[in-house]
């Protein structure tokens, strides 16, 4: 039987032992757990690696402690714009939704726009349109309301500032989330979901669902899914560069993320790190911020559950 394995991240930025209390810590690590040990226990039972992926992102954005879905932070004009993305390495189709409202799971959404249009993103109200024709059902503004967001919103609402969650002007700490995996056919698969950025503007869309960009997946090649500051990612198509550099250059997974994620994002000041997986069911975790929420489960081994640079 070949490898599975799955990983999944929460977001990626100022994340420490100080920043968080007990209880936080305790609460983001039964999170991360259980989303990764959902999709794999899918793996597990044979489903392909797209099934893992979306179980996984959908458990994390069903958990308002994370920047995505149920959690997304307050644009400007106080609401939630969602941005997804998911992709298929077998096939290399995708699907994405950007500027979503009113939807409880993105990722869903998006996988149903790869498998139910001829598109790979859609957008805004025509994105919304096709949820409503193929049965998806709107969640009030109440839904994706919470304490923590609206204070974190309410501290830059006035402003042009926009915030990131991982910020350390709060203390609540939040992020896009993510899951790669490799089914036990070989084939791999990424998902990305996220909220954005607090007090973002003008329809503000991130790297999430862009493919190659913060999403890429190539059974070729490997699964990637990332989370930071998504201007930088976009400008320098993370995703895919990783990748390339497997194709091109024959680097290995874990090479191939240390170059892209602590050499050139570093070099322009791009924060954050990603999470991939190849079809040999090996797994690389890089990130060059202070801590990533993330997760992981290979084969019969011990889920792994890590937030700062230590673990």
């Amino acid at each position: 039987m070949r490898n599975i394995a799955i990983a999944i991240h929460g977001g990626a930025g100022t994340i420490t032992k100080a920043s968080l209390t007990p209880e936080q810590e305790k609460a983001y690590k039964a999170a991360l757990k259980e989303a990764v040990e959902l999709g794999y226990k899918l793996l597990q039972d044979g489903k392909p690696a797209l099934d893992a992926v979306e179980q996984a992102v959908v458990s994390l954005e069903d958990n308002p402690l994370f920047n995505a879905g149920r959690g997304s932070v307050f644009t400007k004009e106080g609401g939630h714009e969602m941005d997804a993305a998911i992709m298929c390495g077998q096939t290399l189709e995708a699907g994405a939704v950007a500027g979503v409202k009113g939807i409880r799971n993105p990722i869903s959404l998006s996988r149903a726009v790869l498998q139910h249009s001829d598109h790979v993103m859609l957008s805004g109200y025509g994105a919304e349109e096709f949820a409503r024709n193929h049965g998806f059902a709107f969640a009030p503004e109440s839904y994706f309301f919470s304490s923590q967001r609206y204070k974190q919103w309410s501290e830059v609402r006035d402003s042009d500032v926009f915030m990131l969650d991982h910020t350390e002007q709060v203390d609540e700490k939040y992020g896009t989330v993510g899951a790669v995996a490799v089914d036990s056919a070989g084939n791999v698969a990424a998902a990305t979901s996220t909220g954005g950025m607090t007090n973002k503007r003008y329809n503000r869309i991130g790297d999430t669902p862009i493919i190659g960009s913060g999403t890429y997946a190539n059974n070729n090649t490997c699964a990637v899914s990332c989370t930071g500051h998504g201007e930088f990612f976009m400008r320098a198509v993370v995703a895919y560069d990783v990748s390339c550099l497997i194709a091109y250059k024959g680097y290995s997974l874990q090479q191939a993320c240390d170059e892209v994620v602590m050499d050139k994002l570093v070099q322009f000041g791009g924060e954050g790190g990603l999470i991939a997986v190849n079809a040999a069911g090996e797994v690389a975790l890089p990130f060059n911020s202070e801590g990533m929420y993330r997760a992981s489960k290979q084969n019969q081994e011990e889920t792994f559950v890590g937030i700062y640079r230590e673990g």
